[in-house]
């Protein structure tokens, strides 16, 4: 089985706190890049030949953005060039007020079946100081009209730790989040990115971090709050209704091969190469040939560190038995000082993360590593 991500690196404005890659240039790029991205396609088939696609996810960017009819030209490409599983997970990121009748009926015809909209918070004050282009209303109605649309494996992000959010608004979010009858949750600490425009605020003084322990507190609540609503914290930063985690992302975190396409995308084949397509729209649309990239040979040293860092972030752990004797010797005499002060813990031959080891999971995989 492997994965397909399509970057498409357009938004309308930048939000203040992003740091993907995106740009804001004119809509006739939009076809030129469809156009290079179908080129990618036919070049790069080869890359994960003879296994069956069983996730796509066209990520941003604002993917909401690209014309439903150069979306399906795309989805046509993809079919052409690959054997799709019939029960494939197909993932759309959305921005909220995109989210109409129009565009989701643009979307028949094509295999999306699940949407993920950045929701990060209900707070509209909050929302406007973000540069976030949507309000509180318009998440609430565009789940509304996507399950009017007969989608319901539906995803929101939310962010705490945000400038001006306390635990009371927090609550909020979390409450209206899980009120909407959503199939999954994702949730992220705020991150100060160099490079933009917040961390320049952050360092002119015109913003605060979060205090440590509020941002705690919010966790911990989040964490009741979803295990209360049937949600199933299966990685640090997502919670979802059972059988509906999202199978992309935890491709990722279990090695396995994925082809990304367009500007800035990332691929991994499984093994031990990693491919970067350059962050460069303009460069990517000109290529003649292969677009250009840059492309890694992971050492064994990474592929251990890698395999620590996204295992251990999952409910399942690290499985020792995928280990070899010599690193999985490496890994529990690491282990030990964790497993004392009950930070970690050992299920079935996976090494986990307890509740209160979650909360210094960073340290805890660091110690781990090579």
């Amino acid at each position: 089985m492997a994965g397909i991500y399509i970057h498409i690196p357009f938004c309308r404005s930048r939000c203040i706190y992003c740091d993907f890659y995106s740009t804001t240039l004119d809509k006739e790029f939009m076809v030129q890049y469809v156009q290079a991205l179908k080129r990618e396609l036919s070049l790069r088939m080869q890359y994960i030949k003879g296994t069956r696609v069983h996730t796509i996810y066209i990520g941003g960017g604002t993917p909401s953005l690209l014309p439903t009819d150069l979306l399906k030209e795309l989805f046509e490409a993809i079919s052409q060039h690959f054997s799709i599983d019939t029960k494939a997970e197909v993932t759309i990121e959305a921005n909220p007020d995109d989210v109409t009748q129009t565009w989701l009926q643009g979307l028949e015809g094509t295999p999306v079946n699940r949407i993920s909209m950045g929701a990060q918070t209900f707070d509209d004050k909050i929302l406007c100081s973000l540069g976030r282009r949507h309000n509180a209303q318009q998440v609430i109605d565009a789940v509304r009209t996507c399950k009017e649309a007969g989608i319901t494996n539906i995803s929101l992000d939310l962010i705490y730790g945000l400038p001006g959010q306390t635990m009371e608004l927090w609550q909020k979010d979390v409450e209206q989040a899980l009120s909407l009858d959503i199939k999954h949750l994702s949730a992220y600490s705020l991150s100060y990115e160099e490079g933009t425009k917040l961390y320049n605020m952050l360092r002119q003084g015109l913003v605060e971090e979060a205090d440590e322990e509020l941002s705690r507190r919010m966790y911990d609540y989040l964490m009741a709050a979803t295990s209360k609503a049937g949600f199933l914290h299966y990685e640090i930063s997502n919670f979802a209704l059972p059988c509906f985690h999202s199978r992309h992302n935890s491709s990722y975190w279990q090695g396995t091969p994925y082809l990304g396409l367009g500007a800035g995308a990332h691929s991994y084949d499984g093994e031990s190469i990693r491919r970067a397509n350059l962050p460069d729209i303009k460069a990517y649309i000109t290529a003649k040939e292969d677009v250009p990239h840059e492309t890694e040979m992971l050492s064994e040293e990474t592929l251990y560190n890698e395999f620590i860092m996204t295992r251990l972030r999952t409910s399942a752990g690290i499985p020792l038995e995928e280990l070899s004797e010599t690193n999985r010797s490496y890994c529990l005499s690491m282990a030990q000082p964790h497993l004392r002060h009950k930070l970690l813990h050992i299920n079935n031959e996976h090494l986990c993360l307890t509740k209160e080891g979650i909360f210094t999971s960073n340290d805890i995989i660091c110690d781990l590593m090579k």
